[in-house]
């Protein structure tokens, strides 16, 4: 089983290279594609409300639900296909002050799956903003400070991860992504 983790800040693309991921491999297996927050479970769900809300007590819940969603997916879906692809996994911790984010990305690296194939989609917080300002929602971290705060941390954390900028076109940027998995395989 090939197993794809694409992380990343808001706006970074992660749900466009998962789905171009999705397509290369589905020629060759099963695939399962997991985006978090999920809307299919209890814990996704409350945790996609508490994105949507505002407050200190909704960005604790929001990382709790996040938790509990990624968990569910990994119990049900890792292992299930041929390939399977996790969107947003480990760097919801990112979103915790960093000596909780640290501790909590140490804990999940030793109890949930890792693979050599972990992408962080890094984009400056001023394209972030650009490019989350034309959906019709705003979720409770999408904003500069916010941004350049989750950024920081998660850069901190992906010490081991392929960091990849994605500025450039889409099609630049899944020619890297492709060029990584293809020199892992």
């Amino acid at each position: 089983m090939k197993f794809i983790v694409i992380d990343g800040l808001d706006g970074a693309g992660k749900d466009t290279h998962a789905q171009l991921i999705e397509k290369r491999y589905q020629e060759q297996g099963t695939v399962i594609l997991r985006t978090h927050p999920s809307s299919d479970n209890y814990y996704g769900i409350k945790a996609k409300n508490a994105l949507l809300g505002r407050g200190k007590l909704n960005k604790i819940k929001a990382s709790f639900y996040y938790a509990l969603d990624v968990i569910r997916s990994v119990r049900l879906y890792y292992g299930k296909a041929d390939t399977v692809i996790f969107v947003r996994y480990l760097m919801g911790v990112a979103y915790l002050p960093l000596p909780l984010a640290r501790v909590f990305y140490w804990f999940f690296t030793i109890f949930l799956p890792t693979t050599p194939y972990m992408f962080f989609l890094d984009l400056e917080e001023e394209e972030a903003l650009k490019r989350i300002s034309n959906r019709d929602f705003e979720e409770i971290f999408e904003n500069k400070e916010d941004l350049i705060k989750v950024r920081r941390k998660a850069l901190q954390l992906a010490k081991k991860w392929h960091i990849v900028n994605t500025k450039g076109s889409i099609e630049d940027v899944q020619s890297t992504i492709d060029a990584i998995l293809n020199e892992n395989s």
